[in-house]
């Protein structure tokens, strides 16, 4: 192993909060990383009962093979020494019915229509959420205000409400990028559908919930994950949210503001 993958999983922060649903299996798995081991290996390792794939080195994937038609038909997960196969790998041990349900997805769309240069509405919202989706219950003072991008109502004067909300992190890029947190990074955040009372639940709940057409839609919000109260303790200060760089105002409430 790479002395700089082994730096790379040793600098995870497993207290972060983001982690907490991950840590029990991720930790062990990313220190054995750090040890020396394939990400594959580690990940195996760390297989639970039941799951649905295993996983594979990169250059099991055949060349010219799509790499979710693959993981469809063969049960396996091609992946590399990296920070984003391996949180990729934790989110299918976590969620395996839906990350079931996406591929299965995927490899209908690539069966019917083959890989083109640009992904179909279903495929391209399939990927932004896996890549960077987060499943949010909250009240729905908290959605009105989130979804109209008032981000001082929805992180300052609502901000009581969020001992009621509870996010898990879906996306395993938006995993990777939260290992050195920035300010702008933005999850693509969907409403579950229950409160969250575990992630076994979540999973069973967000695999039967993903309807084709209704996704093709994108029908996901735009959340600044650092903005989370008690995600980042920069963000207790008022000021944190008056970056319009990231605290975006929509735009017709952006037009308005200029005349």
């Amino acid at each position: 192993m790479a002395a700089g993958v082994a730096q790379a999983f040793g600098s995870i922060d497993w207290e972060a909060p983001w982690l907490q649903p991950l840590r029990g299996l991720g930790q062990p798995a990313a220190q054995r990383v750090v040890d020396g081991q394939t990400v594959h290996n580690a990940l195996q390792l760390a297989l639970t009962q039941g799951m649905p794939v295993a996983f594979a080195p990169q250059t099991d994937l055949p060349e010219g093979t799509a790499y979710e038609q693959y993981i469809w038909h063969a049960r396996r997960v091609p992946t590399r020494d990296n920070l984003h196969d391996f949180f990729n790998g934790l989110v299918w041990q976590h969620f395996p019915h839906t990350k079931r349900r996406l591929n299965a997805l995927q490899a209908q769309a690539i069966a019917a229509d083959g890989v083109q240069a640009v992904r179909g509405p279903l495929r391209d919202a399939l990927t932004v959420f896996d890549e960077n989706g987060a499943l949010l219950w909250a009240p729905q003072q908290l959605w009105d205000a989130l979804r109209a991008r008032d981000w001082q109502r929805l992180f300052i004067g609502l901000r009581p409400l969020w001992g009621q909300a509870r996010m898990v992190l879906f996306g395993h890029a938006l995993l990777e990028k939260l290992v050195s947190p920035r300010k702008p990074i933005v999850a693509h955040v969907y409403k579950a559908q229950e409160a969250i009372e575990s992630i076994a639940k979540l999973d069973a709940c967000l695999a039967s919930d993903i309807d084709p057409t209704r996704w093709a839609a994108k029908p996901f919000t735009p959340l600044p994950v650092l903005g989370v109260p008690g995600w980042w303790p920069a963000n207790e200060a008022e000021d944190f949210y008056a970056d319009p760089q990231v605290f975006r105002a929509p735009p017709g409430r952006q037009t308005r503001a200029g005349r």
